[in-house]
């Protein structure tokens, strides 16, 4: 039985909401069972969607960039806003929310697990580091690259130790270090 185009689209938008969330709280060893499951469909319609895992794996990372890249545009149209926006990073709520969380923290370590997930995952950091290159609140804009990459280094190192130990004093501490370290960079001069 076909369905509306609309509702294929729907069905397809579905799947992807839910895998990325799966794939982010417990990584891409999810099942496509699993995942069709939270959807609330059957595993059978998978492949009218999907090629493969790895075409919805990658599917996945480019859905979330698309989120994440409107979040940081936003942040971007001013300076206290890119400021917050590394805060809300590096706090334990974010931290505790993996499945709503970043893609980089999430996926970053199984990039070179499956084919076109590095792919996405490249383009998605490219768009990020130009972003914060961009539009953080440098103190000159000379090394702003080089500035934009060490900050999301931190940032995102800062979260995947974060919630790798299971000590949450030490959790905290590693949040609130980061953090500071990158509070601690030199304010832009008024220009």
């Amino acid at each position: 039985m076909r369905y509306p185009a609309a509702e294929t689209a729907e069905r397809h938008q579905k799947i992807l909401v839910e895998a990325s969330r799966l794939f982010k709280e417990r990584g891409f060893g999810v099942s496509v069972s699993e995942i069709m499951k939270a959807t609330g469909l059957t595993h059978g319609p998978f492949y009218n969607h999907f090629e493969s895992k790895e075409a919805l794996m990658a599917e996945c990372i480019a859905h979330s960039a698309d989120g994440a890249l409107v979040e940081l545009d936003a942040a971007g149209e001013t300076p206290e806003g890119m400021r917050a926006y590394v805060r809300d990073y590096l706090s334990h709520e974010h931290r505790d929310a993996r499945a709503d969380g970043c893609l980089v923290a999430a996926f970053a370590g199984q990039a070179g697990s499956a084919q076109g997930v590095s792919t996405s995952l490249t383009t998605y950091l490219k768009s990020v580091i130009g972003r914060f290159a961009g539009n953080f609140p440098w103190r000159t804009k000379k090394n702003a690259r080089g500035d934009a990459i060490r900050m999301l280094a931190a940032m995102y190192g800062g979260v995947v130790l974060a919630r790798a130990v299971d000590d949450e004093a030490l959790s905290e501490e590693i949040l609130r270090e980061v953090l500071a370290g990158l509070q601690a960079l030199p304010k832009p001069t008024d220009t």
